[in-house]
């Protein structure tokens, strides 16, 4: 017998602990019917039974219900689209989603089922750091299957967050002066378009020694 703060209050008959608890206004509630003998509480029983349902309730809210998504390719798709899809697909793996890999065959195609083979093990090739197998490829009518399911981690391991926001690149560093030299700095102030040409000039020292 428990009364309702918690305290233990030993074994003691039915009609004891149902008058205790009319006394406090409670109710006497088996909470353990499988011990010997078995465990009652005295408590209010509507209040249990609210913080029960909203226990439940959040505890639904912050579990993580596992979808299989469904991705279409081409045995001829492009590259382009290739890429954007596995994108996609890698995005629904980091959520904790399964994803089906679906090939569709039309007319013809369907007598090469080895390039929708290619398909999927390309898929595979970009995705091995974050993808296993769950079931091979297998044909469905003018289909080709598989499905993928999450890498579980290993103990220890933290998945790398995705950075919130624009990516912003540090600018590149100015390139550096060019180097000077003695020859340069001697050259400073000399006008190239300037031609020093003597020639034809009179010298007076020249003319005083004739």
């Amino acid at each position: 017998m428990i009364d309702a703060n918690g305290e233990q209050l030993g074994i003691m008959l039915t009609q004891d602990a149902m008058a205790r608890a009319e006394e406090a206004n409670l109710q006497l509630v088996e909470v353990n019917p499988k011990a010997s003998p078995p465990v009652c509480k005295i408590m209010d029983y509507g209040k249990f039974k609210y913080e029960t349902a909203k226990r439940d309730r959040e505890a639904k809210k912050n579990q993580k219900t596992t979808e299989l998504k469904e991705v279409k390719f081409r045995p001829k798709t492009h590259d382009h689209d290739f890429d954007f899809k596995t994108r996609h697909i890698r995005r629904f793996l980091d959520e904790g989603d399964k994803v089906k890999l679906v090939v569709q065959f039309r007319g013809r195609e369907i007598t090469h089922p080895e390039t929708g083979r290619a398909i999927l093990e390309k898929v595979i090739r970009e995705l091995v750091d974050v993808a296993t197998v769950l079931q091979l490829a297998q044909m469905e009518g003018n289909r080709m299957n598989m499905v993928l399911a999450p890498k579980p981690q290993r103990p220890g391991t933290v998945k790398p967050k995705p950075p919130e926001g624009p990516i912003v690149r540090p600018a590149a560093p100015p390139p550096p002066p060019p180097p000077s030299t003695d020859e340069e700095d001697d050259d400073e102030g000399y006008d190239d378009d300037f031609d020093d040409d003597t020639t034809g000039l009179d010298d007076p020292d020249a003319d005083a020694a004739n």
